[in-house]
């Protein structure tokens, strides 16, 4: 008999049940507030609450389905090198700026799939790091690095 939750789906949905419960619950020290006046709590909570029920839908539509375990197809390599290349983001954003950790961030995580094109990789790099600068630099204004200081 397989265990109960090895459908990749059951799992799922008990994760986003856990994770939507606990914002909520973690959200219960803001004041909620009304529709009209939102307090800081009033979105934390209402985003929780409806990750809770997408999970139990997800949770619910997997009880009849019949799959392997997920343990033997977890994709190791690429799971690896996306934590890698996110180290690689939060150890470098300081010292190189964003623009280049966010380069290096998407070549990095690329190195965990096989058979990847370097010139997609390179033109979703750029891609990636002019839009992370163009929110999160200029439009958001958050003091970011966005170029590595020299001298």
């Amino acid at each position: 008999m397989k265990h109960f939750l090895a459908h990749p789906d059951r799992l799922a949905g008990l994760l986003f049940v856990l994770f939507g419960a606990g914002f909520a619950i973690g959200a219960g020290a803001y004041d909620m507030g009304t529709a009209a006046q939102m307090g800081p709590g009033f979105y934390p909570r209402l985003l929780g609450g409806l990750l809770v029920l997408l999970g139990i839908a997800i949770f619910v539509t997997a009880q009849g389905k019949d799959a392997p375990g997920i343990a033997g197809r977890l994709p190791w390599r690429a799971l690896l090198a996306v934590c890698a290349g996110v180290a690689v983001f939060g150890l470098s954003l300081e010292c190189l700026g964003l623009f280049i950790a966010s380069v290096l961030l998407v070549g990095v995580s690329s190195l965990g799939q096989p058979g990847r094109r370097w010139g997609e990789v390179a033109l979703s790099a750029l891609v990636l790091a002019l839009l992370a600068c163009a929110v999160f630099a200029w439009g958001l204004k958050l003091p970011l690095p966005v170029w590595p200081k020299f001298g």
